[in-house]
């Protein structure tokens, strides 16, 4: 039985057996570059000088458009336009083709007039419009053969059930993308148009593909289209985390979106690949600002000193190991009590910076024998004190240990730091110090109060005739400069809300939030570190620097959000009701009654109490002593006692505030 083959099917066949295939031999590209030259010669001889010419000195035409290959070989080997491969042609390949193309000419004009110079009578006479009709008739035929192939590779190879995709934004970053894509064989995605906001787009082609107009009528193109996947390009990334009813249309429509990393810098010079991408997170849809800090103030500071970290293996911590790394210092003292989370600390810093001399210690701060050892050994020139119990249930039933771990552990870090002649010492707080409603926030604030009087207290004695009570190990009176920062939630921290809700939707719910109204702001933790390195370059000692955490955020929203993200079905919010020492809403760090500017716009000084060194380490010798009876209204009482604006909420020590 015959099987008769239609034309489509033949050239299927033969396109199939020819890119299965390799590469074609430089040789044959070669040779088939140099007939279409000889034929582009022929061509432009014929079209000059008539069929009859052409036929009479036919061999003599032959003979002398072959000499002239010699010349065009030359531009071909100058630019290498016989090592492509056909099938992954470019604009650049076609360019190397006409460059080669007017090399050739050159040079046979050249050779040309040394002949004539010479007398020698080889050529046959053709003008120069001949010359320039067989450059283009060449230039032509060498473009199409590589486009011809190019596009039959590209249909042939081309999966019809790869994922449709639209890809959000029409400048660079969008085309960088759709030609990352189209060089991946097979093709990972189908690429169906472009998504624009400018309207005099709408309806434009970009790389053969339609532009469309972002707004109602998107959802009809994207069924139309059977679009799976929107990729968004970097350069609308806030754009499109600003546009919540794109979201929402996506999310409903089944579309999954797909953006750069939010932690992660594109580089426009590099161009972007869509293996950049990732499957969108709730991080990266929460609209927020632009962070841009002074990177090279921050790596003046920072080269080639020795800094101590503690708390390094935290979430704040370990991105600020990431980032003080960068910089080149010439050693990093780490510091936490998280034996494991340290070890992939050091791991970390043996894989990513080997060259630095990282030494990764396990040990609590509130160990002042170890501190004090790891201080007199390393001398650190500047420190940044991450290390606390942060979480606000946790610490509301166990207020000894927040006195023992985050005042007395500061007292102890913030000590050592002046006998040893740390230049700055930079304490990472909390923006629950902020008129306190738990255990946890006044702690850090006690914190505050001892770094800040500390400081007034270094600068008074230099001033004439004052009494020197802070000295260096060497006896010279001491130079430490107490910088701290305040900033709210980070997404993704240890303890933070995501992590609980996403574990709660993949076991089917409910989601559990503690209130229906309760809001809380959010940063980014490589945003909120490269914040405190600034504050850390601009403070001059005794600042407290508040950061600007953009719009509040409602849980109840971020959390249905979530749902709809994660294309869960009938997963229920459930409210459980405020937890102890909780707050509804958390106080506005950046409120201009409170706070004064800096030459950073997202960074403020926060206008507080001032107190009197004496006077807030005898509180802190007092409450350190009390925590070791374990009594919790005692301790809580005292805490009362230095923080008058400490007002519990929902836990057992609001009777303390009726007495």
């Amino acid at each position: 039985m015959k099987i008769k083959l239609s034309g489509s099917d033949l050239v299927h066949k033969l396109t199939s057996w020819y890119f299965t295939r390799g590469a074609l031999p430089y040789w044959c590209v070669l040779l088939m570059d140099c007939s279409i030259i000889v034929f582009a010669e022929l061509v432009a001889y014929y079209l000059s000088f008539g069929g009859s010419s052409t036929a009479s000195h036919f061999w003599s035409v032959l003979g002398t458009t072959i000499c002239t290959v010699p010349a065009f070989l030359v531009g071909m080997r100058l630019f290498n336009t016989y090592s492509g491969i056909f099938r992954y042609s470019s604009f650049v390949d076609l360019l190397r083709v006409t460059c080669a193309l007017l090399v050739g000419v050159a040079v046979l004009a050249a050779a040309r007039f040394v002949l004539y110079i010479c007398h020698v009578d080889f050529f046959v006479d053709q003008s120069l419009l001949t010359d320039v009709t067989a450059l283009f008739f060449a230039m032509m035929g060498m473009w199409s053969v590589r486009i011809l192939v190019k596009y039959l590779f590209d249909t042939c190879y081309k999966d019809k059930s790869a994922p449709h995709v639209f890809i959000y934004g029409v400048r660079y970053g969008g085309i960088s993308l759709a030609k990352s894509i189209r060089n991946e064989h097979p093709l990972p995605y189908l690429v169906k148009g472009f998504v624009s906001d400018d309207p005099s787009l709408t309806g434009r082609f970009l790389l053969g593909t339609r532009v469309y107009m972002n707004d109602e009528t998107l959802i009809e193109h994207i069924k139309k289209n059977n679009i799976k996947l929107l990729f968004v390009s970097p350069l609308h990334s806030e754009d499109f985390r600003s546009n919540d009813a794109m979201q929402k249309m996506l999310i409903s429509a089944g579309v999954k979106i797909m953006m750069v990393p939010s932690a992660q810098k594109w580089d426009e010079k590099q161009g972007l690949r869509h293996e950049q991408l990732h499957e969108v997170d709730i991080e990266d849809l929460l609209p927020r600002d632009k962070i841009e800090v002074d990177l090279d103030a921050i790596g003046a500071l920072l080269k080639g000193k020795r800094i101590l970290i503690t708390g390094a293996a935290g979430s704040i911590g370990s991105e600020m190991v990431r980032q003080v790394a960068k910089f080149e210092p010439e050693k990093l003292v780490l510091v936490d009590q998280a034996e494991t989370p340290m070890h992939d600390v050091r791991l970390y810093m043996q894989r990513n910076h080997p060259d630095i001399n990282a030494y990764t210690i396990v040990g609590s701060i509130s160990n002042q024998t170890h501190m004090e050892q790891i201080f007199s050994e390393h001398r650190p020139d500047y420190v940044f004190h991450a290390a606390a119990y942060k979480h606000v249930p946790m610490m509301e039933d166990n207020p000894a240990m927040a006195i023992q771990n985050n005042t007395y552990g500061t007292r102890v870090i913030a000590d050592l730091a002046v006998k040893y002649g740390t230049k700055k010492f930079v304490m990472i707080s909390t923006d629950k110090a902020v008129n306190p409603t738990n255990v946890m926030g006044c702690s850090k604030r006690i914190c505050e109060i001892y770094c800040q009087s500390l400081n007034a207290s270094i600068v008074a004695q230099s001033a004439e005739g004052a009494e020197v009570k802070h000295v260096q190990s060497d006896g010279t009176p001491a130079v430490t400069q107490f910088i701290t920062t305040r900033f709210g939630n980070v997404l993704g921290s240890n303890g933070s809300v995501i992590p609980i809700f996403k574990e709660q939707i993949k076991k089917g719910g409910p989601v559990t939030v503690t209130h229906p109204d309760i809001i809380r702001f959010f940063m980014l933790i490589p945003e909120a570190c490269r914040l405190v390195l600034e504050a850390g370059t601009m403070g001059k000692g005794g600042e407290i620097f508040v950061f600007d955490m953009g719009k509040p955020v409602r849980i109840a929203d971020l959390a249905q959000r979530m749902i709809d993200l994660s294309g869960a079905k009938n997963v229920q919010i459930q409210y459980s009701g405020l937890r102890d020492g909780e707050k509804l809403y958390e106080e506005v760090l950046n409120d201009k009654e409170i706070t004064l500017p800096t030459p950073h716009p997202k960074i403020k000084v926060a206008k507080v109490r001032e107190y009197q060194y004496d006077e807030a380490l005898r509180d802190e010798e007092e409450l350190y002593r009390l925590s070791f009876t374990y009594d919790d209204m005692a301790i809580v009482g005292k805490m009362k006692q230095i923080v008058p604006e400490y007002r519990s909420q929902h836990s057992k020590y609001e009777v303390l505030d009726k007495k």
